[in-house]
């Protein structure tokens, strides 16, 4: 006889089959462990009123402020009159800034507002990639209109009142 058949014949093994799966009940009169937070006891009444609660910020606009310029470009026409792109629709004009690194464009940063032109959303989306430029319009065309475009939105905003003159 092997010692493994001995020991389990002689009922010392503690994983006979009937005892298997056997967990020990917990004895009388004992209770569970208590679950407790990081703050004692005394002070539990307090939170719950939210005395220990930091007030709340409220939270940033995730939209650039309207500017004066920048509403003032609803209605308008569109200067930027792309060839076979411009839908010369005025309900949807805004002010087109320019996507260059000398006008002040970088990573995170708009051009400023005087760095920008009226245009239809066709325009638009042409000017910021968006859509395809047509057939034989080069980005150098489309670059020296969008000057164009910008000159004459600075006389449009002028006779507004919202630019003054550069002399």
């Amino acid at each position: 006889m092997t010692w493994y058949a001995f020991h389990t014949s002689t009922g010392n093994c503690a994983r006979t089959a009937n005892n298997m799966l056997r967990r020990s009940p917990m004895k009388p009169g004992t209770k569970p462990l208590k679950r407790t937070g990081f703050v004692n006891s005394s002070s539990r009444a307090d939170l719950s009123k939210g005395a220990l609660e930091k007030p709340r910020k409220p939270l940033k606009s995730r939209r650039p402020p309207q500017t004066k310029i920048r509403a003032a470009a609803r209605g308008q026409e569109c200067t930027l009159l792309f060839p076979r792109v411009c839908n010369g629709r005025t309900d949807t004009t805004v002010l087109c800034h320019s996507n260059q690194l000398q006008d002040g464009k970088g990573m995170g940063l708009k051009a400023p507002d005087t760095r920008g032109a009226f245009g239809c959303c066709a325009c638009h989306d042409v000017l910021d990639g968006r859509a395809p430029r047509p057939d034989g319009f080069t980005y150098e065309q489309m670059i020296s209109q969008f000057d164009q475009a910008v000159a004459a939105t600075h006389a449009v905003l002028r006779r507004m009142g919202l630019l003054k003159d550069d002399k």
